[in-house]
């Protein structure tokens, strides 16, 4: 039986990748291990377009359909300007319960500067909790010169791991919560979830010029260092003592026996760039910090712990599933 949560890798790859045959010369970028958008040539401009859905958390779902799908279109360094939500909701679901929704998402996207472009909504006995599937849509020039990760590139992370995470879990599993954490702490926990957008620093590194990036979602950190690396075909070393994380994420993360590095991390962007970017990147960007360096793929991909270097696995189900079931 397969694990709740994303394929992982493998079959991802042999059951769905493998079996898709046709393809159109129009198409740029086609689905990959790591790549977050779909790139469509239009002639002067490139079509830029991300699908993701939201699945575990219920309480700010609105909210995180837009920033989730527009933070993939921002991994390429490109303004969203349209979005498209399919809400799939529970039989016994109400008018007020979609009008919170539609609220939460309408807020988002003004924020963001993102037009709700359509998509469909309906009452279904295929979920018993509400589900949206969100496809946002950028475009870029199409002369924009593409960078190629490199030997010797930077890895960069902004913010702070397991971001999205903390606040789905403050907020979904908030009587078990605040059995374990100030009111103080509680708060913030909760307030990380006006932290997952990562579409500023993204578009700030789109223009300085960076080798490549990654919206960090599910299978967190070190999941998304693993998937830009089969992405480029290289190695890494990435120190786990750089990775930033706030006191309340480890303190949440303890009591639920979760892997914070593993846990889904939206609001967390993972830069790749040239040595010699990297203080104009410091500079432009708030909360940015070095944790590694690509290396050679027969280096593999490895991370440098307080036990030493260890071989970094495959991501598997998000650790998030712990704790919200």
């Amino acid at each position: 039986m397969l694990k709740t949560g994303k394929l992982d890798s493998e079959v991802l790859k042999r059951i769905i990748f493998d079996n898709i045959k046709f393809k159109r010369d129009e198409i740029i970028t086609r689905p990959g291990i790591g790549e977050d958008c779909a790139e469509i040539d239009f002639g002067e401009y490139i079509c830029v377009m991300s699908t993701d859905p939201i699945t575990a958390s219920v309480s700010d779902i609105g909210r995180l359909s837009i920033h989730i799908s527009c933070n993939d279109i921002a991994s390429n360094g490109v303004q969203p300007v349209g979005i498209m939500l399919a809400v799939m909701l529970p039989v016994g679901t109400t008018e007020e319960d979609i009008e919170t929704i539609m609220k939460q998402a309408a807020a988002a996207a003004e924020i963001m500067e993102v037009e709700i472009i359509g998509g469909h909504t309906e009452i279904t006995p295929a979920v018993n909790k509400p589900v949206i599937v969100s496809t946002a849509i950028g475009r870029q020039p199409k002369n924009k010169i593409k960078q190629e990760i490199k030997t010797g590139d930077k890895i960069f992370i902004t913010k702070y791991c397991g971001i999205e995470g903390t606040g789905i879990i403050a907020c979904d599993c908030r009587d078990e919560v605040k059995s374990i954490l100030t009111s103080e702490e509680l708060d913030e926990a909760e307030a990380m979830l006006d932290m997952v957008s990562v579409v500023k620093e993204g578009v700030i590194a789109g223009d300085i010029g960076v080798s490549a990036m990654h919206d960090i979602t599910e299978g967190g950190v070190l999941g998304a260092v693993w998937e830009l690396c089969q992405v480029a075909g290289l190695g890494a070393e990435i120190n786990i003592a750089d990775i930033p994380v706030k006191p309340v994420t480890q303190k949440i993360c303890a009591h639920f026996d979760i892997d914070y590095l593993r846990l889904i991390s939206s609001g967390c962007m993972l830069i790749i760039a040239p040595p010699e970017k990297q203080q104009e990147l410091e500079s432009r960007i708030d909360m940015i910090k070095c944790i590694g360096e690509v290396k050679p793929a027969d280096f593999g991909v490895m991370m440098i712990t307080d036990k030493g270097a260890e071989v970094i696995a495959p991501p598997e189900s998000d650790e998030l599933y712990k704790a919200v079931k």
